[in-house]
């Protein structure tokens, strides 16, 4: 037998390889930083975003940060959130209910607004009842045959629209992704729509995280 001896490894290519191996460990890191810092990236965006919307919509009369000779961030963010959650408590109670009924019946009679203001009031009445309810997520086949998108079952359609196509429609909402309050509102006919097992935050989480959280199944 003719056994041919392995030559010895010549030193340009001894550093061609170091190379070679130092360019693949450096790619790893790359793609691991990228991996590491878009979350970050996107959490401080997003936290930027909250607080300079927050003290925009906050009066400067009552934002400690117009006084202070320093600011605080995210203050505004906690007034905020204090002051919404104050108003739904206030709005649970009695005199509040009466309030509400009150300014309700104001904006209906206002021409234009009234109809604006009956479709918001809806639709939020609409996500809160299904906020805890699974049966509002849904999974439909859009924009085409063979694609699909989660939505939200808001509710059956019942109007001239399921008259004129004489089906049964069910008003889906398909959220857009990483903004779910943004999004398409799709009539699909109840059989071709699929209910899903999520419940309304894992839903929302899915879409936000353009699908990359993992889904229950039960």
């Amino acid at each position: 037998m003719n056994n041919k001896e392995k030559k010895p490894l010549k030193k340009r290519e001894i550093i061609g390889l170091w190379f070679y191996l130092l360019s693949l460990k450096i790619r790893n890191y790359f793609f691991t930083g990228i991996v590491v810092l878009v979350p970050i990236g996107l959490t401080i965006y997003l936290s930027r975003f909250l607080m300079n919307t927050s003290s925009k919509i906050l009066p400067s009369q009552i934002n400690p940060n117009h006084y202070l000779p320093f600011n605080i961030p995210g203050l505004e963010i906690i007034i905020t959130i204090i002051f919404i959650s104050l108003v739904g408590f206030i709005s649970l109670s009695y005199l509040g209910k009466k309030f509400l009924q009150i300014i309700d019946g104001l904006f209906k009679r206002i021409p234009l607004l009234g109809t604006f203001w009956s479709a918001i009031k809806q639709m939020s009445q609409s996500f809160k009842e299904s906020g805890g309810n699974s049966k509002s997520v849904v999974l439909v086949e859009y924009p085409r045959k063979g694609v699909w998108a989660v939505g939200f079952a808001t509710k059956k359609n019942t109007g001239e629209i399921a008259e004129k196509t004489q089906k049964d429609l069910l008003n889906v909402f398909v959220p857009t992704t990483p903004n779910p309050t943004s999004g398409f509102l799709l009539m699909f006919p109840v059989d071709e729509v699929i209910y899903l097992n999520m419940t309304f935050e894992e839903a929302s989480k899915f879409i936000v995280s353009a699908g990359t959280t993992t889904t229950t199944k039960d």
